[in-house]
């Protein structure tokens, strides 16, 4: 299994966003969520890094070189806050 460790920005909501936080991967093309709260938001930005990651490994297509991939046993939880 491989295990990303993604770096992300969260957007504090704005009146421009509709009041809604807004958090992005900038290197992942297109990885946006956006949410009520921030705990909303960040768990719809793993389910979309997840998908876009899935789909380029299925399609062939590569990662970009800035993501760090780390190989990791069974067992270990890596968090990056």
């Amino acid at each position: 299994m491989d295990i990303y460790q993604l770096n992300y920005v969260l957007h504090e909501p704005e009146e421009s966003e509709g009041w809604m936080y807004v958090a992005e991967v900038p290197t992942l093309q297109g990885c946006m969520a956006w949410g009520d709260t921030a705990e909303e938001t960040l768990k719809s930005l793993l389910a979309v890094a997840q998908t876009i990651i899935q789909l380029r490994k299925e399609t062939g297509e590569p990662l970009p070189t800035d993501i760090t991939s780390l190989r990791s046993a069974e067992g270990t939880l890596t968090v990056t806050a």
